[in-house]
C-alpha cells in the first residue's frame, strides 16, 4: 500500500477471517478449544501464581513502579542528572537522534504507535483526569496526516477515544485486545472518516472480567484512595492515592480475588495492578496486527516507531527490536533497562518529537 501525503486513513482490514488463526494465535489458545475442552496450557502452574511476579516480590514491584519514587529518587540534582546522561549513552534521546532516525526512514513508509498515559498525557493522581493538552492533540492530528498513527493503551477503547478525540487514528485499547481503525466513506462526494473493522481476540473472557471488576470494586471500598477501573478486557486497580502502608493489603486483595479465576493473570504498570486474560496477546501482538492490516508486514520499506513509558510497552519494544523491524522509544525521567532504542523524558518531549517527525515526512513528500 503506497501511502501518500494526506493518506486519508487507509482502511484497517482484517487480514484473515475472524474464525481463522492469525499472527501466531492458534485454535488451542482461546479459553476453550474447538472441542469444548478447557485448554490446560492456559492455566497457571498452580492457583495464585502471578505471571509477572514469579521471581520478585509483588510489593517491591509496586514500590518500584511509583512515579513519586521516581521523582523523589531521580530528581533534577546534579548526581541524578549525571546518571541519566550516562544512561542516555545506551538509550540516546530521540530528539537528538532525529536526523539519524530520519535518515534510516528515507524511502520507507513510517507507522507510528503511541501509548497514552505517561506518553501523550502526564501521569496524574486521578486516572479519569489524565487529559492530553490541545497542543498534543494538534500534534497527533497533524502527524496522522502523513503517517498512519495508532494509540495503544491499557485503557478501554471508549475512554481513550474520549481522551484523544480523533477519528482518523487507529485504536488498540485494553492492551491491544480491542482494536478499531478508521475507514473512509463517501458522502456527497466528500471523504468522511468513520470508525469500523473491530477486532477483539478476548471476547470470551468478558463475563469473568466483569465478575472480577464487580468483586474488586466491592472489596476495595475498604482501602482509602484505591480505585478500580473497568477497561473492558482488563481491570485496573490504581493505588497511586493509597497510603503506602496499605499497598500490601491492596495486593493481597487482588491476589485473593484471582485465586478463583485461573484464566486470568496479574500484571503491573506505573502505580497500577492489572487483571488480564491468560492469552498470548499483548501490545506487541497489537502492533503486529495493525501492521499486517495495513499491508506492512514483512516489508523492507516500512519503519514502525513505538513510543511508550510503561512495562506493558516493553512487549512492543521487543517485537520491534526482533529482526530490526523498527524503533522503540522509552519515555522516562529516570534510568531503567528497556528493549527500546531511544528515549524521551516526558510528554513535552514526545510532542516535540511527533512534530519533528511530521515535519520530516512532509518535507520528503
Amino acid at each position: 500500500m503506497d501511502l501518500k501525503a494526506n493518506h486519508s486513513a487507509p482502511i484497517l482490514t482484517d487480514p484473515t477471517p475472524v474464525n481463522k488463526p492469525r499472527l501466531g494465535l492458534h485454535d488451542s489458545l482461546p479459553p476453550y478449544s474447538s472441542s469444548g475442552v478447557f485448554s490446560q496450557a492456559l492455566l497457571r502452574k498452580k492457583p495464585g501464581l502471578l505471571d509477572d511476579f514469579c521471581s520478585t516480590n509483588l510489593l517491591d514491584s509496586m514500590k518500584a513502579s511509583s512515579p513519586r519514587n521516581i521523582i523523589k529518587n531521580n530528581g533534577s540534582d546534579l548526581s541524578n542528572e549525571v546518571a541519566y546522561r550516562n544512561w542516555m549513552v545506551k538509550y540516546p534521546s530521540a530528539l537528538i537522534s532525529i536526523e539519524q532516525i530520519a535518515a534510516n526512514a528515507m524511502g520507507k513508509r513510517i507507522a507510528l504507535f503511541l501509548d497514552y498515559d505517561g506518553t501523550l498525557a502526564p501521569i496524574v493522581d486521578n486516572p479519569d483526569h489524565a487529559f492530553m493538552s490541545n497542543a498534543m492533540r494538534a500534534a497527533v492530528r497533524n502527524v496522522s496526516k502523513y503517517i498512519p498513527t495508532a494509540i495503544i493503551s491499557g485503557r478501554s477503547r471508549a475512554k481513550v477515544h474520549k481522551f484523544v478525540g480523533l477519528k482518523e487514528l487507529y485504536y488498540a485499547s485494553s492492551h491491544g485486545m480491542d482494536i478499531l481503525g478508521p475507514v473512509q466513506s463517501l458522502t456527497d462526494q466528500t471523504a468522511e472518516v468513520t470508525e469500523g473493522n473491530l477486532y477483539q481476540p478476548a471476547t470470551e473472557f468478558l463475563p469473568i472480567i466483569n465478575e472480577v471488576f464487580v468483586s474488586l470494586v466491592e472489596i476495595m471500598k475498604n482501602i482509602e484512595g484505591a480505585t478500580v477501573e473497568d477497561n473492558k478486557f482488563c481491570v485496573s486497580v490504581h493505588y497511586r492515592n493509597v497510603d503506602e502502608k496499605d499497598w500490601e493489603t491492596v495486593a493481597q486483595y487482588v491476589k485473593d480475588t484471582l485465586e478463583k479465576y485461573p484464566r486470568l493473570r496479574l500484571t503491573h504498570g506505573r502505580m497500577v495492578l492489572e487483571v488480564r486474560p491468560v492469552l498470548k496477546w499483548d501490545k506487541g501482538k497489537a502492533v503486529e496486527f495493525v501492521l499486517e492490516s495495513l499491508g506492512f508486514s514483512n516489508c523492507d520499506d516500512v519503519l514502525p516507531i513505538y513510543v511508550g513509558d510503561d512495562r506493558t510497552d516493553e512487549d512492543a519494544f521487543k517485537y520491534l527490536r526482533e529482526g530490526g523491524r523498527g524503533y522503540g522509544i522509552l519515555v522516562t525521567p529516570a534510568p531503567k533497562e528497556s528493549s527500546a532504542y531511544y528515549s524521551l523524558r516526558d510528554p513535552s518531549e514526545v510532542m516535540e518529537f511527533i512534530n519533528l517527525l511530521a515535519m520530516h515526512k512532509k518535507s520528503v513528500l
